[in-house]
């Protein structure tokens, strides 16, 4: 059987995760696990996926960064695959672990992914810093008092912090910290 993983970093990006079904349905995937969580997060649907997956299977991806997070995780999700005899495929790569150049140069294109990433993250936080030194850096803006107000009234009145996060527009943290800070 071939299985399908899709993963977005966040609930906004709608559309990369319609692209990612397109072609996981293009490549003849009979089930397809798919979440919308950060790559750091706990990937309830990769774990599933990689569980589902039986002997003879192949995993599919549509890009190696919507997969793994780094080359230990894209190793550790490979060896998984491996001792459970199931291949990996990478779309946009055209790779394919059932053949040795194919596990070859993921392994190396895990690497060039994972470097390039580091080096976003590095650019990111020099950027931050510059701003913040030039006084043009304020950080989010704080939730408004109102807002404040009907996170409390919402969770007095016993609606799920979920609920009240999707109700208002802000984030689950954000209702959890509303809530800690008005026990003090």
């Amino acid at each position: 059987m071939i299985i399908g993983y899709a993963r977005t970093s966040t609930l906004d990006q709608i559309a990369g995760l319609e692209a990612q079904l397109r072609e996981l349905e293009a490549a003849q995937c009979k089930k397809i696990f798919q979440e919308q969580v950060s790559s750091v997060a706990v990937r309830a649907q990769l774990e599933a996926a990689l569980e589902f997956a039986r002997e003879g299977d192949v995993l599919v991806a549509t890009k190696l960064d919507r997969l793994a997070r780094s080359v230990a995780d894209l190793m550790a999700i490979i060896k998984t695959l491996e001792q459970k005899e199931v291949g990996l495929r990478i779309l946009n790569l055209g790779m394919d672990t059932q053949t040795p150049t194919g596990k070859l140069m993921l392994t190396v294109l895990g690497g060039v992914a994972q470097f390039e990433r580091e080096m976003m993250l590095e650019r990111q936080r020099e950027g931050v810093a510059k701003a913040k030194a030039a006084g043009k850096y304020k950080g989010r803006k704080p939730v408004d008092d109102a807002s404040r107000q009907e996170v409390v009234r919402l969770a007095e009145s016993g609606l799920a912090k979920t609920k009240i996060a999707r109700q208002l527009s802000i984030g689950e943290a954000t209702v959890y910290r509303i809530l800690a800070a008005t026990k003090k």
